[in-house]
């Protein structure tokens, strides 16, 4: 008889955006009539950019001519998106990356989850508090943890809370650690790091042989220019660190799905035995094996987004939602509710008002605003009392939806 993978009974109730949409649905089945309005899931809703279209249907059509057809690709992607963020992603921001150390995937979430693959279960690992849940559980259906507790932490992880207190960025842990999930700009708090808080985690990385997983997947909604946005622009840090990025916000990927890896050569690990390993080579071998990369139109379309036709119209849409974002945020700051990020994040963290749960806010928000967010208790336990709105929608859907929340909370 087959055996399944015990370590998944152990998850807490149903992933956290399932959850939502269970209870969405249930609530329009009863009211058929009522408008909702969705700023729960991060997901966007402006078109592709003209120049990114374009490129990918020159992708599609090379595909129809025997001269340009293309089959099985590098697994580790095709050298001109590779090479394209190299110069135009990281360059400007005074990081020199060899295309050899970026890998292109179906997106960051699932690299955020495979790149436990090249790690052995008896690494300590550490996660911050809130936190998107994907680190959290993938290393419970990896088997990394024992049972979680009434707070919902997982025995053999370490968690760091991200609070009001401490402006939503962790301490150091007061023991070593090996693997530590950090995302800066954050999901879900929107908060950001400065260059001087990430050089304290590289400087701890480096002094107890750690590596920091580095999820960079809001980088391109950074509006200020003393805000960092590759823990690369820290020194020493290609020796401690694997990055994570997504073309899913940035450029609308979130239906074409398109990521990326950077894992530099200079990274390694250690054996049990004492013997050094290559991250980069692990990783390269992990995705030779388990992946056969990403389509060729997909990457034609993702090298577009850094072209000089695409880029300035990709970031006509990351203006258009955080022009959200600062409706979102000035429209509820002026009711009277407490809110942060927003600013560098498409992400508003608010204190749910009248010392609501954040679930209890989150009903009353479907029932009485027809609006739908994020319960801040399903990033984890530091997440009690907060909510998350995105800023992933249309205006006037925004706009709409702010003008609800004023008349229901509002002062």
């Amino acid at each position: 008889m087959a055996l399944a993978n015990e370590h998944y009974l152990k998850l807490q109730a149903g992933y956290l955006f399932p959850e939502i949409a269970r209870r969405v649905q249930a609530f329009t089945d009863a009211n058929p009539d009522a408008r909702v309005i969705r700023l729960g899931i991060g997901d966007v809703t402006r078109p592709l950019a003209p120049a990114v279209l374009e490129a990918f249907h020159r992708g599609v059509d090379d595909l129809g001519r025997a001269d340009t057809f293309h089959g099985y690709g590098p697994e580790q992607g095709y050298p001109f998106l590779r090479d394209a963020v190299v110069e135009r992603a990281y360059q400007p921001l005074g990081v020199d990356l060899k295309p050899s150390e970026v890998f292109v995937s179906d997106g960051s979430k699932c690299d955020c989850a495979n790149i436990l693959d090249i790690f052995a279960l008896g690494n300590r690992v550490a996660i911050c508090d809130p936190v998107y849940p994907v680190y959290n559980d993938t290393n419970v259906m990896a088997g990394r943890t024992g049972e979680a507790d009434e707070r919902g932490y997982y025995a053999g992880i370490t968690y760091l809370p991200c609070v009001e207190e401490n402006g939503f960025i962790p301490a150091l842990p007061d023991h070593p650690v090996d693997l530590v999930y950090l995302c800066y700009p954050n999901n879900p708090t929107g908060a950001v790091a400065s260059l001087d808080e990430l050089a304290r985690w590289v400087a701890y990385a480096r002094e107890h042989g750690a590596v920091l997983l580095y999820d960079a997947a809001y980088e391109a909604f950074v509006t200020e220019p003393d805000v960092p946005r590759s823990i690369y622009q820290v020194p020493g840090a290609e020796r401690c660190a694997i990055e994570f990025r997504s073309f899913s916000k940035t450029a609308g990927f979130t239906g074409v799905r398109c990521g990326l890896t950077v894992v530099p050569e200079a990274l390694t690990a250690r054996t049990a035995g004492g013997r050094e390993v290559s991250l980069n080579a692990l990783w390269s071998r992990r995705q030779s094996t388990k992946f056969n990369g990403v389509s060729y139109p997909v990457q034609r379309a993702a090298a577009a987004v850094y072209s000089d036709e695409g880029w300035p119209q990709v970031q006509e849409n990351i203006a258009y939602y955080m022009e959200n974002a600062r409706i979102i945020r000035e429209g509820l700051t002026g009711a009277g509710i407490t809110c942060y990020g927003g600013v560098n994040a498409p992400y508003i963290w608010l204190k749910t008002p009248g010392g609501l749960t954040s679930w209890q806010f989150f009903d009353r928000l479907l029932q009485e605003c027809h609006v739908v967010g994020t319960p801040g208790s399903g990033f984890g336990a530091s997440g009690e009392g907060y909510f998350r709105l995105s800023a992933f929608g249309d205006r006037e859907n925004v706009e709409t939806a702010v003008d609800r929340i004023r008349s229901a909370w509002g002062r």
